[in-house]
C-alpha cells in the first residue's frame, strides 16, 4: 500500500504525470502515422484499377464493365505483387 500512495503523491505532483502523458501521446502518434502510409498504401495500389475503370466507364457508360475492368486489374496488380 505504500508504493501505491508514493506513485500517487507523485503523479499528482506532476513529477512523474508529464512523460507518461508525453508517451502516451507519442504512442497515440505513431498509431494514427500508421494507419496514415497504410490508407496512402491502399489508395495507391488501388490507383491503377480505377484509373482503367474510370477510363471503361467513360467509354462503355456501363458501370458492370467498369467494376470488372476494377476487379481485373486490382486481381492482376495483386498477383503481380506476390511474386
Amino acid at each position: 500500500m505504500m508504493l501505491n500512495q508514493l506513485l500517487y503523491s507523485l503523479i499528482m505532483q506532476k513529477w512523474l504525470a508529464a512523460p507518461i502523458v508525453m508517451l502516451g501521446g507519442l504512442i497515440v502518434l505513431v498509431v494514427i502515422g500508421m494507419i496514415i502510409i497504410f490508407i496512402a498504401g491502399v489508395f495507391i495500389f488501388f490507383l491503377p484499377a480505377a484509373i482503367v475503370a474510370g477510363v471503361v466507364w467513360w467509354l462503355t457508360g456501363s458501370e458492370f464493365m467498369a467494376g470488372v475492368a476494377f476487379l481485373l486489374i486490382a486481381v492482376l496488380s495483386l498477383s503481380k505483387k506476390k511474386k
